[in-house]
């Protein structure tokens, strides 16, 4: 694969290897969203099936993406609103705990303290080995080892969102599933730019906000919810979430049957005419690159910064245990931290600062002189 920056709108004088934080839009993504901006001039050419069609073909589109069921797909306006509908949709045995990895996205670290606390439930926090070469293997067999039988649920992000690390999903979700444990992954930080696939690694809710690395709009996701979320409570309760909404003359009968499959959990007005095309458009083209892909050539781009990191004496993971797209630096006690984000800013190289950590994260917009431009400052820094 080659990079396509030429499909991209980013200023040519710029280094953003800041994916993470937010991807640049696709100029096809601009364009959706533009056309559908202008759509809306004239109500008319929205039809009543524009409620529901495009939804179910964006839902289709991300199935494909996850390998799962576009009937157990839902549309959701944030992650926070994803975790919530999955989390407070889980029973809670006398004597079960919740687990969860240190340091995990707020979001979700907070929406499952809430749920112990009204369930009555610890919540028990795994924390990793604190030495950085092989602490991934490590990190990973204590989640294995950690849930049993009074486990009611796990709540981790895919990769860990400060620093790349690569959980073992399918042995994690194998023992999930041995133990009757809900696993729920955040799949923000990854999905789009690393495989996935639901089936394989036996996840029960994969939850993905849309404007990372799906590269789509802000307040716009996805969510899968496995079939033992099919009888749950919905957050709310959305005309368009109950079974025939599409009948615009049968709506005043208030049927009670919500539409099949995780049709309950679409946040209201899913239909967004502006959001879910530039949804649309972004997913096409990831599935055109295919997610390998872009690992591959985020893995050759970053080859010279783990070379760096080893030649300079800076302990870190393995760069097979890293997610390619997404690397956290762990930086000596002898470097500013405040000094060398300036110092990068000012040579319009950017990256996110994350506790002593910075965070590196390609795609296939940047090239080779991104990468070197930011180990020309990063090198200065070193003690």
């Amino acid at each position: 694969m080659i990079d396509q920056k030429h499909l991209f709108e980013l200023p040519e004088d710029i280094h953003y290897l800041n994916g993470a934080y937010m991807s640049p839009n696709l100029i096809s993504v601009r364009a959706a969203g533009t056309a559908a901006v202008q759509r809306k001039s004239n109500p008319l050419t929205i039809q009543e099936s524009d409620f529901f069609e495009p939804a179910e073909e964006l839902k289709s589109l991300f199935g494909k993406l996850i390998n799962g069921s576009a009937a157990q797909i839902a549309v959701i306006p944030s992650a926070s609103y994803g975790l919530m509908s999955a989390i407070s949709n889980v029973s809670c045995g006398k004597g079960q705990h919740a687990l969860v990895v240190s340091e995990e996205f707020p979001s979700a670290h907070l929406t499952l303290q809430r749920w112990c606390n009204e369930n009555n439930a610890e919540l028990k926090v795994l924390f990793p080995s604190k030495e950085r070469q092989g602490r991934t293997e490590k990190w990973n067999d204590q989640i294995i080892e950690a849930i049993n039988k009074d486990t009611a649920l796990l709540v981790m992000s895919s990769v860990h969102w400060m620093d790349g690390t690569l959980f073992n999903l399918e042995a994690i979700g194998a023992k999930c599933r041995e133990t009757d444990t809900i696993f729920i992954v955040d799949g923000t930080q990854s999905v789009g730019a690393l495989p996935m696939d639901v089936a394989q690694f036996n996840i029960d809710a994969l939850i993905c906000a849309g404007y990372k690395w799906l590269m789509g709009p802000y307040s716009s996701g996805l969510a899968y919810y496995s079939e033992r979320f099919n009888i749950g409570k919905p957050i709310e309760e959305s005309w368009m979430n109950r079974n025939d909404a599409s009948d615009f003359s049968t709506l005043t009968k208030y049927p009670e049957e919500y539409s099949p499959g995780a049709g309950r959990y679409n946040v209201g007005e899913f239909s967004n005419f502006i959001t879910l095309p530039m949804l649309k458009a972004a997913i096409e083209q990831i599935l055109e690159w295919k997610p390998e892909n872009i690992q591959q050539y985020c893995k050759q781009l970053m080859q010279p910064l783990f070379t760096c990191l080893e030649v300079n004496g800076i302990p870190a993971e393995k760069p097979e245990n890293i997610a390619s797209h997404l690397v956290g630096i762990y930086l000596p006690e002898q470097i500013d931290i405040e000094r060398l984000i300036t110092d990068l800013k000012l040579h319009k190289i950017y990256v996110s600062a994350r506790g002593r950590s910075i965070r590196v994260s390609p795609h296939v917009y940047n090239t080779n002189y991104d990468v070197e431009a930011f180990l020309a400052i990063f090198q200065k820094h070193l003690p």
